[in-house]
């Protein structure tokens, strides 16, 4: 049983907090039973798992520890203060996975694309990329200046969508020849010209969401085809980005 911070396993895993690291290693930590499950049904190996007494509190815990001795490069049992000291969740479940990042090739051609311009919340990040695996996108692009997709809470906030959806960060040049095929691109805009339920949502299409507190910056405007809106009734405040980017793909959805 690991018991040391000093041990090379648990310098692993806190060095994986830094993004640096993580790409140069191609490898993030991933915690909790559902999310290590997701990655396990997805074909994921894990490098490295960890675990605490605690995580044969239930019997899904103790299946998926049995189910990882045949599908992890290694499993070690620390002690629950370790465990609590590498975890960043509130109610740690006793166990974190360190995984590879998942190398999905880009789709040829891609016919619905999320665009994500200067997203600087890792939650709002993780929460659009579970919407976009909701919604059947195919390609997600994040334009320069966003979050790393493999930050810890875009990683618990995205709910397994690392692990079946292509995530590349682009920059404006190629995100542009990306989807110069595309004779709809959709930029979300509140001051929008066109209401959102009278779009044509057929594909191919791209929509574009800018960043929370600024909007789309210029780059985002110019490969745009139109700017999307979402009508709002009274002085109601617009909705924030994770928000108002799950209506759109789900309208754009239903239309698929």
């Amino acid at each position: 049983m690991i018991t040391s911070t000093s041990n090379p396993k648990i310098k692993l895993v806190r060095a994986l907090a830094k993004k640096r690291t993580r790409y140069e290693k191609k490898q993030f930590v991933i915690e909790g039973v559902r999310l290590i499950e997701d990655a396990v049904s997805a074909g994921i190996v894990p490098a490295l798992v960890l675990y605490s007494s605690r995580v044969w509190e239930n019997a899904r815990g103790r299946a998926l520890i049995g189910r990882l001795q045949n599908n992890a490069r290694e499993i070690s049992e620390a002690s629950d203060a370790i465990m609590r000291a590498l975890t960043s969740t509130e109610t740690p479940q006793g166990i974190l996975a360190v995984v590879p990042f998942a190398q999905f090739p880009a789709p040829t051609p891609a016919k619905f694309i999320l665009i994500l311009d200067a997203m600087h919340d890792p939650g709002n990040l993780g929460a659009m990329l579970r919407s976009a695996r909701a919604a059947g996108v195919d390609l997600v692009l994040l334009a320069p200046e966003t979050v790393d997709a493999y930050n810890e809470k875009a990683v618990r906030a995205a709910m397994g969508a690392h692990f079946v959806l292509p995530i590349y960060a682009m920059s404006w040049e190629e995100i542009e020849a990306q989807t110069k095929n595309f004779s709809r691109r959709y930029l979300a805009d509140a001051g929008g010209e066109l209401d959102y339920t009278r779009a044509d949502w057929s594909q191919p299409l791209a929509l574009i969401i800018g960043g929370e507190a600024e909007g789309a910056r210029d780059a985002a405007k110019k490969i745009a085809t139109a700017r999307v809106k979402i009508p709002m009734r009274g002085n109601a405040e617009s909705l924030n980005a994770a928000m108002a980017a799950t209506l759109l793909l789900f309208e754009a959805a239903r239309h698929a």
